[in-house]
């Protein structure tokens, strides 16, 4: 049987619209569907009657099918023929573990592409109001995980805390209170503007601003958990001005 092939494909930060030309149409060609938790149902429902649709999707703390299941699925449909969609949030290649699937299915000899999709520290801040550079206060902008990979090293927030420009942590909800105080030990002002984003560019988006100093208790008193996104600098007061009511 011929080989068949793999699309890892970037399904934006979580508003099915935001898919791309190139990314919608491998969905409505594909025969395997392989998806994280937080994708559109309405992708999903783009995919043919008889795909075969498996839900992968990790919850914080909790990762039912580990990465190397995935791999090993992307790489046993590929070498039965089939035409395979691994579909994630944002983008592949940005915190989405993307890289390692290509390397699996590289060192198979399978051949794959890469489908770009919009990373929700860039798309789904926008969709609140935040843009994450601004020439007046950002000309530099960061993106760090809160949850590194088991048996590396911590992120080192102190280092992090003299860095210019906007920080945008992504997975670090249930680190939050750490990563605002280590942010201020650091010598990053306790009254540096922030805020927490959840479920970007949904029609359940929330958002809370903030300071470095009130930021946890302001989440915590409306009730915000993961999928969320941090976000710390000055481009942060400008919510206040370009938020669109349409999005929350």
């Amino acid at each position: 049987m011929d080989k068949g092939y793999v699309w890892l494909v970037g399904a934006g930060p979580g508003d099915a619209a935001l898919i791309t030309v190139k990314g919608l149409d491998c969905i409505r060609q594909v025969q395997v569907l392989i998806h994280d938790r937080l994708v559109s149902t309405e992708l999903l429902a783009e995919a043919p009657a008889d795909c075969l649709i498996i839900n992968v999707g990790k919850n914080p703390d909790h990762h039912p099918v580990p990465q190397s299941q995935i791999n090993t699925l992307l790489v046993k449909y590929a070498r039965e023929g089939k035409r395979v969609v691994r579909l994630k949030g944002g983008d592949p290649y940005v915190f989405g573990r993307g890289g390692e699937e290509a390397e699996e299915l590289a060192k198979a000899g399978l051949p794959f592409d890469v489908v770009p999709g919009i990373s929700s520290a860039i798309g789904g801040l926008a969709y609140a109001g935040i843009p994450v550079t601004h020439r007046d206060y950002a000309s530099a902008f960061h993106i760090v995980t809160g949850h590194q990979c088991d048996g590396n090293e911590p992120q080192d927030w102190r280092a992090l805390a003299n860095v210019p420009g906007t920080l945008v942590v992504l997975m670090g909800m249930t680190r939050l209170h750490e990563i605002c105080r280590q942010l201020i030990e650091g010598g990053k002002a306790a009254s540096t503007a922030a805020a927490v984003v959840m479920y970007a560019s949904q029609p359940r988006q929330r958002v809370v601003t903030g300071t470095l100093a009130t930021l946890h208790a302001e989440a915590e008193r409306a009730g915000l958990h993961a999928p969320a996104l941090i976000v710390i600098g000055e481009v942060v007061n400008l919510r206040a001005l370009l938020a669109r009511s349409s999005y929350e």
